[in-house]
């Protein structure tokens, strides 16, 4: 399903997708990057994930069509290799409370901060 209306909220941080069946969902740009589809954060093959950390102020600074099939946006961090298809925007609207909690718990299982600058992943040491 191609979303009807596309909104780039900068000052919310969220992108808003509207659908022809009156649907609305707000993706928050923190979700969107963190889910990256691309192989940087997904890694080439299941648990090669890069845990995404430090991105709850990230931009998008350019959202630009792929084909009649994607969006590519471009974050403030630099990061553009995502191809967004309509398929995984939508996935990512419907699911996004899950996504969001599974993403948590994930920092937390490798016990990462959500607000830790990337590439400190693992050097901390301390009880736990």
């Amino acid at each position: 399903m191609i979303p009807s209306n596309i909104v780039v909220h900068q000052q919310s941080k969220v992108l808003e997708l509207s659908y022809e069946n009156g649907s609305t969902y707000r993706l928050p740009f923190e979700l969107l990057r963190v889910l990256s589809p691309s192989a940087e954060v997904q890694g080439h093959g299941p648990g090669q994930e890069t845990l995404q950390t430090g991105k709850r102020d990230v931009l998008i600074a350019s959202l630009e069509p792929v084909g009649h099939y994607a969006l590519k946006p471009s974050f403030s961090d630099g990061h553009d290799s995502g191809l967004y298809s309509w398929d995984y925007l939508q996935y990512l609207c419907e699911n996004q409370d899950e996504l969001w909690k599974e993403h948590l718990n994930k920092l937390a299982a490798a016990g990462l901060d959500r607000d830790a600058p990337m590439g400190q992943a693992g050097h901390s040491c301390g009880s736990h």
